[in-house]
C-alpha cells in the first residue's frame, strides 16, 4: 500500500490498497494530514524523521496503523524522501506484517514453554541424580566393583543428557550483541575444552590467515565445540579434525566414517546420532547457526570422513 504527502503531512496520493485499509475512499483520503488518517502518528515525531532524512534517502520502521474503526494493523514501512521541482514529496511503501508478528508471538510462547521444561529438567532430574552420585561414592568407600564404574558411567551419560537438553532448550534460539570475533582464537578455545588432552586425536588449522568473524562470542565457541565433540565421537580414537575456510565460509571436517548422503539432512533433527551420542549436538550447531543467519551444509570430507561447511559467514578482517 502506497501513500505520498509533503512536508507539511498532507496527503496528495494514494493507492487502491491504502483505501481499502482505511476504509475511505480516495478523495476522502487526499487533502487530509497523515496523522488525521493515522490517529497513532505523532505529527512531531513524525517531523523530527522527516528533518533527518537526505534526499533519496530511505527510512525503514515498524508500526501499527489505527484505523477509524478502532482496529490496528501491523506494518512494516519504508519511507522515501523524493524532492520533486523544488519540493520535498515523501512515498510511504507500507506491507501488512500480520502474518509474521502472529508467527513471533507463536514463537515466543514455545520459547516460554521450553524455558519452563527445561526448569522442570534441571531440577527434577538434577537431584535424584545427585543423591545417586554421592550414594555412589559411599558404596566406592565399601568395596570395589566393576558395576560401580558402570553406574557411574550411566551417571554421567545422564548428566550429558541433562547438559544438551537444557542448551537445546535454552541456548541457540536467540543470540547476544554480535563482535569482531578472532576465528582462530575461538577454535582453539572450543578444541582445549573438548580434546582435553585425550591421546591420539589432533586439530589442524587448514588457513592459517581465518581471519576475525561478525558473531556472538559464545555461541560461536558452543558450535565449534559441538562440531568437535561430533568429530571425536564419531572419529574414533585416532581422528583428525581440519578446520579451514575462504571469503564467506568456513568449515570443520573429519577423518571418520562420515555420514550417509541419505541421512545428511536428518543429522539435524534432535535425538539422530550414530554413536552412544545423545543426539543433540548437532541440533545445537543448526540453531546457532540460523539464529546467526548463516547457512550449514554437509559433504564428504577429503579423506572420506563429515565436513560441515557453514556459508554467508561476515568477515570483519582476513
Amino acid at each position: 500500500m502506497i501513500n505520498i504527502h509533503d512536508a507539511e503531512g498532507t496527503v496528495l496520493d494514494v493507492s487502491r490498497r491504502f483505501c481499502e485499509v482505511f476504509g475511505q475512499p480516495e478523495d476522502e483520503l487526499v487533502g487530509r494530514k497523515v496523522w488525521e488518517i493515522d490517529r497513532r502518528i505523532d505529527p512531531e515525531e513524525l517531523r523530527e524523521i522527516w528533518a533527518g532524512m537526505d534526499a533519496g534517502e530511505r527510512v525503514k520502521l515498524e508500526t501499527e496503523f489505527l484505523r477509524g474503526d478502532g482496529s490496528s494493523l501491523p506494518v512494516e514501512v519504508h519511507v522515501v524522501r523524493l524532492p520533486i521541482d523544488g519540493e520535498d514529496r515523501f512515498m510511504v511503501v507500507s506491507r501488512d506484517i500480520t502474518t509474521r508478528k502472529e508467527h513471533e508471538r507463536r514463537l515466543r510462547r514455545q520459547n516460554e514453554r521450553l524455558d519452563e521444561f527445561a526448569s522442570v529438567v534441571s531440577h527434577d532430574l538434577r537431584n535424584p541424580l545427585n543423591v545417586a552420585t554421592a550414594r555412589l561414592e559411599l558404596a566406592r568407600t565399601e568395596c570395589d566393583n566393576e558395576h560401580l564404574d558402570r553406574i557411574e558411567n550411566a551417571h554421567d551419560r545422564i548428566e550429558r543428557i541433562i547438559g544438551d537438553v537444557l542448551r537445546l532448550a535454552r541456548d541457540g534460539r536467540d543470540i547476544g550483541p554480535t563482535e569482531p570475533v578472532d576465528l582462530r582464537g575461538a577454535i582453539e578455545a572450543a578444541w582445549r575444552i573438548v580434546a582435553d588432552d585425550r591421546a591420539g586425536i589432533e586439530m589442524v588449522v587448514a588457513d592459517e590467515g581465518m581471519g576475525t568473524v561478525e558473531a556472538d562470542d559464545d555461541r560461536l565457541r558452543q558450535l565449534l565445540e559441538n562440531l568437535f565433540r561430533n568429530a571425536i565421537e564419531h572419529g574414533g580414537e585416532d581422528v583428525t579434525v581440519t578446520v579451514g575456510g575462504s571469503a564467506d565460509s568456513f568449515y570443520v571436517e573429519d577423518t571418520g566414517p562420515g555420514i550417509p548422503e541419505n541421512e545428511r539432512e536428518a543429522a539435524f533433527d534432535t535425538g539422530y546420532s550414530t554413536s552412544a551420542g545423545t543426539g543433540f549436538g548437532l541440533s545445537i550447531v543448526e540453531r546457532v547457526v540460523d539464529a546467526h543467519g548463516w547457512e550449514i551444509t554437509i559433504t564428504e570430507g577429503t579423506e572420506g570422513g563429515a565436513r560441515f561447511e557453514i556459508t554467508g559467514v561476515e568477515f570483519t578482517e582476513r
